[in-house]
């Protein structure tokens, strides 16, 4: 029983004390005047009456009505019911206010409730002041209390004659019941009558109809964040104009969460005064008025719900977890049916009468109801995870969180996470987790309802059916009764408050309300306590849970085998099969990775543990601490799973016995697993475990009682849970005696002593390292080091830190390491103990005790642990596999020793053995090595299933573009290690961990050393330099090193500081003099006055201080003509080399020398070739116009056409841009007169004039007349076609006269037919302006002339805009849109993760690989180089020059130039034609390899942007579309693409010519080679090789002599090179031949027994073996097959191109004198023209088909099957016909000798024969040449004479080895190997002459 009402209030308006407008409520009366002594009067209550303020009106407002509710310090809520009504203001309360009426009516119009009726001002002048009568009550009666108090007013107001004491009296003396459902009538004793109904069950809350409303207000979705919003504390504020809403709505809410009980700030209705506490930082729900919306705009985490507007506003910085599906749409479904019934039937064609809609109050209730269930679904199954703490002398329950989210498989949901740690469901656990107690509808739902809710998921109607159930169920709750006597109350007549009231509210009389209560008080005292009795149950626990979504694990759905084999593993190491276990081992570990396998990992093992111990040899020790490990290696920190927990016995159950006395147990082998080192797990564990023991406690006694009885009952006893036993042990409480009670206390209280005593030394097991002067591993460990600074225990200043920290300061005689990891491991569990204990209810002296021991167990541990410790190292280590040395090239050193490593898989999955079946070599476990060139992994395959295979994985060091720390799971043992990532751009990737044996130090110190090796600070750092240069065996030691003489010669007349001037921009302009390639100091020779013919017209420039070459140029002019260029020049009739200085003027084109001392542009070569007719001294001029001074020269020279190809770099502002710009300049001419435009304008004129066919046409080429051309309106002739462009009226005047568009012009003619488009259009991105002709490309070259432009300048659309075409068609601006080299990089950057992932790609298959090699955009850059490169071959093709002008001249510039060149020149798809493109376009014209290689420290920031590698992948696409026009194979392609990013040959390093004169690299190569020496250039290393093996010749090679190649350039016509994605893991890389394992030689080779090789079959594996050695092409095989036979014969073997070509030109020959020989054009001819892309061809014929390799073009081969047999088999003949023997020749004496070449050419060794029959000396290239490369009669010799030195002859030699042979022609200069080899050389010539 309650009282009604605790205490009456009238609050009134009083002024405010300082005086401000506003006013502020007074109490003027309150009963009873004193306090109850169990309810003491809430504070605060004036503030409450009037939310918005105390405030005069000027109207006489209605009167209003709202529950406010205030809470108390003890949580306990009063109601405060107000009832407000305004009286005529006194005098001196309006004096107060009269300052600012105004504004004080305006707030009243915002803050007054809302006026329900017209208002009638008083008297003019007259203001209301509020009055409040204030009922306050611990119950929630609203309707009571509005009753109430509107009688009071009315009794005021009508003037009834009924005394207001004795009403109130009456009303504060009514004493109600709480609950029970009982009906009680009150009467206030005015002739009134009410009605009070009290719910059923006091647990659940009554809600009326607020729910309902709510959601009518605000809807579903938003009312279902409110829900998720207030469980899982956030700030939830609610805005209505209506006090009485605000309070439903905050009701509602609440009404919502049970079974919940909402713990934080709850204030329906917040004052205005008090608006700061929305700030409070802590989760609240409040009500707040609309009008000051304004004020809670900056609160930025709280969520704001306005009931008026229907809208729920989240802040950004808010996240509200939304229910865990399938939970969240279930509950909108069902919900949505419940408020909108209507909803399913709306689109029924024929729809049923419509059902009437439930009441609001019933709605209410169904709403509810769902949230009911929900809360049901949600936590069904939780007393399963309450641990009963304790019992008796009150239940101490915990809750396992972790166990509860790990069973519903919602470990990762965010909502259930929060709620569960939420300070509602704490309140829930200890009120409802009680055994014993009331039970009411909530718990029925858990434990009985679960089934059918699960059961009806899917049926709608039976959902709503179970709902209604519940709601009416919650409906009898709040009215038991249907038929509710009505209630008598007197009511105020229609707008009473309108009337002038007789007076204002009266003054009580206090004593006639104090006497009335006391009189009740005493008659309450006399009368019994009417206590109602409680039904006590046992709560029910119904069935366990389940997870609440069925996620399948995925892989590990065939989980039985998966059990069968971890459990087949375990009893194989416990019978002590271990090569079985080992088998199964690694099928274990993989199936560890499911829960349902590691659950029976735990319980096999317990099978096996006899009284808490089980001794076990090494081996099984091995295996269990490994299986353990896995198992922990996948647990959280929760450890939701309990495999933790179910291990935590078994570490220190199973060890093993290390010598005597000393056992080493599996703990100390576990212990790097995070859940060790959380609190929470220890707590939950601990917890668990108290309960089990609390529960045996109670237990035994009964199994004493009951064995006699059978073992039926003992049995029934064994399943009760705790939860009965404590249930049991509640109920039986109160009948104990006071010291059985005593007793029982008092047992529990030492279970959980002794179990933290256990505790404290688990811990100590688990968290102290094996080796205790490792702190490492706890510094490491999350847990530990947070917990110091953040404690959580609850006993704050707990005697755990003191003790502990008393503990660190007597022990400072440890060492300070272990005492660092003792403290720490002290301190945590001491704050463990003190958290557990003090919760548990231990008393202080048993906690004191605990702290004082536990320092001391962590001693004695720590001093076991040295023990064991010291025995564990001396065990033999485990046989790990013995490390791979990788073989290495000669020079190469290993810089780091093999770190023992596991190579892991990376995204490609054929390694792996992935979808493409094949073994799974990887991961594999081997070591790492560092060396001075790569980095290499070697080592075997970890699945003992793959076999002995050794997997070899390298990449140079020098392409290392990204290496990255990677934490990684090894694969054997699953422990989490750190890692590295390589990534080369050779496509290679090393995906490493670090076995534990490899320090974290070993492991930085190999990064260190790579990125030493990787970025050396200089170019000379690089492998290319280091290598060879300290010791080359056969060469004597020189005092200097390579580079050296030639500087230190050059230093007098060179630049001064070479070194310091290599990196700067420019250089002071001195004589400077590139070194020839040897320099003895002596003057050279007479005879080499006229090398090469310098310009006579030599005026005085910057260049030269004379007029003259001195000699030393002469010398340094040598070398410049040797260089690759100046060859290919001569052969292209570009440059005349003669020996006189008179030069052919009718040349066009000439060798200049201008820039030989690199002063004019630091970055072309030394030579160049420009137009005849201007001068060197003008060329410094025009540079100026170009970026870098890279003015445009030519490269390259059509033979057919004779259109020439030019490059240079971008244009500068000023330059022909600047003249096409400037159309409008004001002055003619002058703008322009600045000598550089007017010199490039020159310039250009001579290029279009040098070129023939315009120079005929041009008239005079010279432009002394330009003046002329001032004039306005000139308007050129037909026949001249030569004007200048610095007259811009002139240029206007012209375009004005000339309305034809230029950039249609550039039309594709040619074979090919593919380019009909028009391409210059295409390209620069433009519409055609004029239409085509109809008859399409013309076939007159003449008649091309008026459309055709003589020069077109290809340059970037950026920098030619606005450009306007030249009207007189002399060169015409192409502008294109190209990608800059930093979309290069970052293209290649994609490419590389595209070809090469990191790790596996989330949807398996080739789309994603597509996808992302499509995002790199590579295979787009290609296509335009191609488009581009086509349209200037078209160009050219038609007979107009071309200058590709394009950023810097050195990137793009030179991948377009280049691949113009390969496509027009059948030359350059030679192997030698291809070296010279690359030296002439790359390496001479400066492209940049080391900047873009970043190959030095400078260049680390920029990065890798390979554009070479771009231009090799496009010759690879178009080696693709024509595989017969290349001599080379793809492999050579492939060689050139992954050199030139190793470093191991200095071709590819250095940006310029320059810079490798300034290192001494230009001319070195040309000096003499002794012996065996490494091989410095990549060409040298290809003609060796080439020697050898075929490998980089190409047999389909049958040219077409005048074949201009077109490839089509479309992405879809292009294809990704394999050199990106092919791997082979047994070898590495194969481009550096010498690692390759041998010669690729045929497989019976290898073997001792010789057998017939058909027989033997071979497994060859994908990405592991080599395929072009595993099974070598026809050819190939033949030629190894001929090798071998002939060192079978004991020949020696001839060199294998000499053989193909002698095969060839039988092949050739054979074909004729048969009459059925076909040519090969008939073969070829089905195929188009221009696009032959096979060389083998299918004939078929009557006898059968036979396969005839095309082998050149001109190759027969037979028209019938028969022919072409007979065809085969004299090949094959001719194979073999071709030993004959050497005798046909004869030899007097051989052998090598060195001989200066003619005039102008280096010593070269030659093998030169003595034939004394045909009297002749010849010289072959070596020994094995069968072709004789030059003869010298002996009839012609004069004289033999000791010669001397001259420049160029070998360094090494001495001078007496020098002879010469002088005939009648020249003299022939001879050096020997030595002196005496000499004299023996020259006595044999000397009998010989004397013979004759």
């Amino acid at each position: 029983m309650a009282r009604l009402a605790d205490y009456f209030v009238l609050v009134a308006f009083g002024p405010h004390p300082r005086g401000s407008g506003e006013g502020q409520g007074q109490i003027l009366q309150r009963f009873p005047e004193k306090d109850w002594e169990d309810n003491p009067f809430p504070q605060g209550i004036e503030l409450f009456c009037q939310p918005s303020g105390w405030q005069l009106c000027p109207e006489r407002n209605p009167p209003t009505f709202f529950v406010a509710v205030l809470t108390d310090i003890n949580s306990e809520r009063h109601y405060c019911a107000c009832l407000t009504f305004w009286e005529p203001a006194e005098p001196t309360q309006e004096v107060v206010c009269t300052e600012d009426t105004t504004e004080r009516e305006e707030e009243a119009d915002e803050g007054g409730p809302v006026q329900l009726s017209p208002v009638t001002p008083g008297p003019p002048g007259q203001l209301f002041a509020p009055k409040t009568l204030v009922l306050v009550s611990r119950l929630d009666h609203a309707e009571v209390f509005r009753n109430s108090l509107g009688l009071i007013y009315t009794i005021h107001v009508e003037g009834l004659n009924v005394g207001l004491e004795n009403v109130i009296g009456n009303l504060l003396t009514c004493i109600i019941p709480l609950a029970g459902g009982s009906q009680r009538t009150i009467s206030l004793g005015a002739g009134d009558r009410q009605v009070i109904q009290t719910p059923l069950a006091d647990s659940l809350p009554i809600s009326r109809c607020s729910v309902a409303l709510l959601f009518r207000q605000l809807g579903i979705t938003n009312v279902l964040s409110l829900f998720c919003a207030a469980l899982t504390e956030h700030k939830v504020l609610f805005l209505s104009r209506s006090y009485q809403r605000l309070s439903d709505a905050c009701r509602g809410l609440l009404a919502l969460l049970f079974p919940l009980r909402y713990s934080f700030t709850y204030v329906p209705i917040l004052p205005a005064q008090l608006l700061e506490v929305l700030s409070t930082p802590t989760p609240f729900i409040i009500g707040v008025n609309a009008a000051f919306q304004a004020e809670t705009q900056e609160l930025l985490d709280v969520i704001v719900a306005d009931l008026d507007g229907g809208t729920v506003t989240v802040p950004e910085c808010v996240h509200i977890p939304p229910l865990p599906e399938p939970l969240q749409s279930q509950t909108h479904s069902v919900l949505s049916m419940v408020l909108d019934p209507e909803l399913e039937l709306a689109d029924l064609a024929f729809p049923p009468p419509s059902a009437n809609a439930s009441s609001l109050k019933m709605q209410d209730k169904e709403l509810r109801a769902v949230f009911l269930r929900l809360f049901a679904q949600l936590l069904q199954g939780y007393r399963w995870c309450l641990h009963m703490v304790r019992i008796h002398p009150e239940p101490v329950i915990r809750f396992h969180k972790a166990a509860f989210l790990g069973q519903r498989g919602l470990v990762e949901d965010d909502f259930l996470m929060k709620v569960l740690e939420g300070m509602a469901f704490a309140g829930f656990v200890s009120e409802r987790g009680v055994p014993y107690r009331p039970t009411d509808l909530f718990d029925e739902l858990v434990a009985h309802e679960v089934a059918r809710m699960r059961a009806d998921e899917n049926h709608p109607q039976r959902v709503l059916r179970h709902v209604k159930e519940l709601a009416e169920q919650l409906y009898k709750n709040e009215n038991p009764y249907p038929a509710v006597a009505m209630h008598k109350v007197q009511k105020p007549g229609e707008a009473s408050h309108l009337r002038r009231a007789p007076r204002p509210f009266p003054r009580l009389d206090e004593g006639v309300v104090q006497w009335i209560v006391d009189q009740a008080t005493a008659k309450m005292q006399g009368a019994p306590p009417a206590v109602k009795a409680e039904r006590r149950t046992t709560v029910p626990s119904g069935p366990p849970m389940t997870a609440i979504l069925e996620r399948s694990s995925g892989l590990h759905g065939n989980s039985a085998r998966r059990l069968e084999v971890v459990r087949n593993c375990i009893s194989y190491v416990f019978e002590g099969k271990m090569l079985e276990a080992k088998k199964l081992l690694p099928a274990v570990l993989r199936a560890l990775k499911g829960r349902a396998a590691r659950r029976c990992l735990t319980q096999e093992l317990h099978l096996h543990v006899q009284q808490n111990r089980a001794v076990l040899d090494h081996q099984q020790f091995d295996f269990v601490v490994r299986m353990m490990n896995c198992c922990l290696q996948d647990c959280t920190s929760l450890d939701e799973h309990g495999i933790a927990a179910a291990l935590l016995p078994l570490v220190t159950a199973f060890c093993r016995k290390l010598s005597p006395g000393v056992t080493q147990f599996a703990y100390s082998c576990v212990q790097e697993h995070v859940v060790w080192s959380t609190p929470q797990f220890w707590e939950a564990m601990f917890y668990g475990d108290v309960q089990t023991h609390i529960r045996a406690l109670y237990l035994e006694p009964a199994e004493d009682r009951d064995h006699l009885q059978g073992g039926e009952l003992s049995a029934r006893e064994d399943e009760r849970s705790a939860l009965d036993v404590a249930s049991e042990q509640r109920r039986l409480w109160p009948t104990l005696s006071r010291e059985k009670q005593q007793e029982l206390v008092q047992k529990e209280e030492s279970t959980v002593f002794s179990q933290a005593i256990h505790y404290a030394n688990r811990m100590s097991y688990l968290l102290l390292p094996l080796d205790s002067s490792k702190s490492r591993l706890l510094r490491e460990r999350a847990g530990l080091g947070d917990l110091e600074s953040a404690s959580n225990s609850l006993v704050t200043n707990s005697m755990a830190g003191s003790v502990a920290e008393s503990y660190d300061t007597e022990s400072g005689f440890e060492d300070a390491e272990t005492c660092d990891v003792a403290g720490a491991v002290v301190r945590f569990i001491n704050r463990f103990v003190d958290k557990v204990c003090t919760e548990s209810g231990v008393t202080s002296d048993h906690l004191k005790g605990l702290h004082v021991m536990v320092p001391d167990i962590v001693q004695m541990h720590i001093e076991t642990l040295e023990a064991v410790h010291r025995e564990s190292k001396r065990l033999p280590p485990i046989q790990k596999p013995k490390l791979l040395r990788p073989r290495l090239l000669p020079g190469e050193e290993c810089v780091l020793d093999g770190l023992r490593v596991y190579l892991l898989p990376d995204g490609r999955e054929e390694g792996a053995g992935g979808s493409g079946g094949g073994p799974a070599l990887l991961p594999a476990e081997g070591a790492v090595f560092l060396t001075t060139y790569r980095v290499i992994f070697t080592g075997m395959p970890t699945d003992p299933l793959v076999g002995e295979q050794v997997v070899v994985r390298s990449f140079p060091v020098a392409a290392l573009t990204k290496e990255k720390r990677i934490s990684v799971q090894t694969p054997v043992d699953q422990l989490l290690q750190d890692g590295l990532q390589l990534r080369s751009c050779t496509f290679q990737l090393l995906k490493m961990a670090f076995d534990e044996e490899v320090g974290s130090d070993s492991a930085e110190l190999f990064r260190k050393q790579l990125h030493k090796l990787r970025y050396p600070p200089d170019i000379r750092g690089t492998f290319a330099f280091t290598l060879g240069s300290a010791h080359t065996p056969g060469r004597p030691p020189r005092a200097t090193k390579d580079k050296g003489p030639s500087l230190r010669t050059l230093s007098r007349n060179l630049v001064k500081n070479a070194k310091r001037t290599i990196g700067r921009q420019y250089v002071t302009r001195k004589k400077y003099n590139p070194p020839s390639w040897e320099q003895r100091g002596q003057p050279p020779p007479d005879d080499q006055e006229d090398e090469i013919s310098v310009s006579e017209e030599l005026e005085p420039s910057t260049l030269t201080p004379s007029s003259a070459l001195k000699p030393s140029d002469r010398m340094t002019m040598s070398s410049l003509v040797e260089r690759a260029c100046c060859r290919d020049y001569q052969r292209l009739g570009l440059g005349t080399l003669s020996s006189s200085l008179s030069r052919a003027k009718s040349e066009p084109f000439r060798i200049s020398p201008v820039n030989r001392m690199y002063a004019i542009c630091r970055s072309y070569p030394g030579l160049l070739i420009v137009p005849q007719s201007v001068q060197d001294n003008a060329l410094q001029r025009v540079s100026r116009c170009y970026r870098q001074n890279r003015f445009p020269v030519v490269c390259w020279r059509s033979g057919r056409s004779k259109a020439v190809l030019l490059r240079s770099g971008g244009l500068h502002g000023k330059g022909v841009v600047g003249l096409f710009k400037a159309q409008n300049a004001p002055s003619p001419g002058q703008s322009q007169a600045d000598s550089g435009s007017l010199e490039q304008e020159k310039y250009l004129q001579a290029v279009v004039s040098s070129m023939p066919r315009y120079a005929d046409a041009s008239g005079r080429n010279t432009l002394s007349g330009f003046s002329s051309t001032h004039v306005g309106s000139h308007v050129p002739s037909p026949r001249a076609r030569v004007t200048t462009l610095s007259n811009p009226m002139a240029a206007s005047a012209s375009r004005r006269t000339t309305p034809r568009g230029k950039w249609g012009s550039v039309r594709a003619s040619g074979r090919s037919g593919g380019l009909g488009v028009d391409v210059g259009s295409r390209l620069a991105g433009r519409d055609m302006l004029t239409p085509p002709q109809a008859n399409g490309a013309p076939p007159d070259p003449g008649f091309l002339r008026p459309q055709r432009a003589a020069l077109y300048i290809i340059g970037d659309k950026a920098q030619l805009k606005g450009v306007r075409p030249d009207p007189l068609q002399q060169w015409e601006l192409v502008p294109i849109e190209v990608f800059e080299a930093r979309q290069v990089k970052a293209s290649f950057k994609k490419l590389l993760k595209a070809c090469v992932p990191g790790c596996p790609a989330a949807e398996p298959g080739p789309a994603s690989f597509l996808r992302s090699l499509e995002d790199s955009e590579w295979l787009t850059q290609i296509h335009k180089l191609l488009q581009v490169s086509v349209l200037v071959v078209e160009l050219l093709d038609s007979g107009s020059s071309v200058l590709v002008s394009l950023e810097d001249g050195w990137d793009i510039t030179t991948q377009v130039v280049s691949l113009v060149q390969l496509l027009s020149d059948p030359f350059y798809r030679t192997l030698e034609g291809f070296r010279l493109l690359v030296e002439k376009e790359w390496l001479s014209f400066g492209h940049r390899f080391s900047h873009r290689g970043a190959h030095t420290l400078a260049g680390q920031s920029s990065g890798l942007t390979p554009v070479f590698l771009q231009f090799l992948d496009c010759v690879h696409q178009v080696y693709l579309q024509f595989p017969m026009e290349f001599e080379f194979s793809p492999f050579y392609l492939k060689f050139l693409g992954y050199h030139h990013a190793s470093r191991r040959f200095r071709t590819f390093l250095l940006d310029s010519d320059y810079e490798r004169i300034e290192l001494g690299l230009l001319y070195e190569e040309k000096g003499e080679r002794r012996g065996q020496q490494a091989c410095r250039s990549v060409w040298e290393y290809v003609d060796r090789l080439s020697k050898r093996t075929p490998v980089f010749y190409n047999y389909m090679y049958a040219p077409e002599d005048t074949e201009v190649l077109r490839p089509y350039s479309n992405v879809s016509n292009l294809k990704v090179w394999d050199f990106y994605t092919e791997e082979t893991l047994a070898e590495g890389p194969p481009y550096d031949w010498e690692l390759a394992q041998g010669p690729p030689e045929p497989p019976e080779e290898e073997r001792p027994d010789g057998g017939a090789p058909q027989s033997r079959r071979r497994v060859v594996w994908p990405c592991y073996d080599s395929r072009p050695r595993a099974q070598p092409d026809a050819i190939s095989r033949l030629l190894e097959e001929l090798q071998r036979l002939e060192t079978e014969l004991g020949r020696p073997p001839e060199r294998w191109k000499d053989t193909w070509d002698r095969v060839k030109a039988a092949q050739r020959l054979e074909g004729r004198p048969d009459g059925r020989g076909t040519p090969s054009s008939l073969l070829v001819s089905s195929v188009p023209h221009h696009r032959r892309s096979l060389g083998v061809y299918l004939q078929e014929g009557p006898v059968g088909s036979t396969l005839s390799l095309s082998l050149d073009s001109d190759q027969s081969s037979g028209s019938t099957a028969s022919g072409s047999r007979q065809a085969a088999r004299r090949s094959t003949s001719t194979l073999y016909s071709q030993f004959q023997t050497a005798e046909s020749e004869n030899r007097s004496y051989e052998g090598t000798l060195y001989k200066k070449g003619a005039f102008m050419k280096p010593w070269k060794a030659r093998w030169f024969v003595l034939d004394k029959t045909k009297h002749q000396l010849r010289y072959y290239d070596h020994r094995v040449d069968t072709e004789c490369k030059g003869v010298i009669d002996l009839a012609e010799v004069e004289a033999v004479a000791p010669g001397t030195p001259t420049m160029g002859a070998p360094k090494t030699v001495d001078e007496k080895a020098f002879f010469d042979v002088k005939t009648t022609r020249r003299v022939y200069n001879f050096c020997a190997q030595d002196v005496p080899s000499a004299q023996q050389w020259v006595d044999q010539i000397q009998s010989c002459l004397s013979d004759a």
